[in-house]
């Protein structure tokens, strides 16, 4: 009489081939084991993906600063370092328990947004993050340059951008458009650089501290202003809202005024 075999990985290899329950436990255990290399290298590689992504925005950042007129003279006499930070909104400061690695986590928590009161939401947004990440530039204890992400609705959807200010937080060094969906030859110039290039120099806010910067309709009359774009009048009104909300009291107003009183 034969010795039963109570091996069960050998039991299963002995059934033959077209054995459904062969089948189904084979196709199991190849599924398991990739979802497994699946997920060891994911683990694996998340941190050289997200030190790819911060060199990226780091070689992103510090392209844009070079194209601004003065800058590049200003980063070879500082030494071209660039710092960022996660700030706080509402407080003005640098956040207590927020970094630049956990940031994109802390931003997935939806109790980590503020919604906007409607008479106040002129970007469009509905809500607004209540932690931005920002890059500076340090000429010993002061800063240079700020250089602020700005986001808002456009005429054809979301507009995202960079503003970069100069020391003083009321004199616009440039802007760079990183991302819209304007109508080609119309609203869709705001990405030209000639266009972007009329920011720098335009001031935010008159004597009184109103804050006046606006984006004409045609060309620009006064030195809180920057040329229009002919036949996208809602693309520039939209820009001109995202500017003014993210430099007033709902978005950057509490660090810039830190700033301004060398508390930052």
């Amino acid at each position: 009489m034969a010795k039963t075999d109570w091996n069960p990985w050998r039991r299963l290899l002995a059934l033959p081939n077209e054995s459904r329950t062969k089948t189904l436990v084979v196709a199991f255990l190849v599924a398991s084991v990739c979802a497994l290399l699946v997920s060891g290298a994911t683990v694996f590689l998340r941190p050289i993906q997200t030190a790819n992504r911060a060199a990226e925005e780091q070689s992103r950042i510090e392209a844009l600063v070079q194209g601004i007129p003065g800058m590049a003279d200003l980063l070879e006499q500082s030494g071209g370092a660039l710092s960022t930070v996660v700030v706080d909104l509402e407080k003005g400061r640098a956040a207590a328990d927020v970094s630049t690695a956990t940031l994109e986590s802390a931003l997935a928590d939806t109790s980590n947004w503020t919604a906007i009161e409607a008479g106040s939401d002129i970007a469009g947004l509905g809500q607004r993050p209540d932690f931005a990440q920002i890059f500076l530039l340090r000429d010993g204890d002061d800063i240079s340059l700020a250089l602020l992400p700005l986001t808002g609705q456009g005429y054809g959807g979301r507009i995202d951008a960079i503003l970069a200010l100069r020391g003083d937080m009321n004199t616009i060094a440039g802007i760079a458009i990183t991302s819209h969906s304007e109508t080609p030859g119309l609203g869709g110039r705001i990405e030209e650089p000639t266009w972007q290039s009329s920011f720098a120099g335009t001031e935010l806010r008159d004597q009184t501290g109103d804050l006046r910067f606006a984006v004409a309709r045609g060309d620009a009359s006064s030195p809180y202003e920057v040329d229009g774009i002919t036949g996208a009048t809602r693309t520039g009104r939209g820009i001109a809202n995202m500017v003014r909300f993210w430099l007033g009291p709902d978005g950057y107003g509490p660090l810039i005024r830190a700033i301004q009183r060398r508390e930052f």
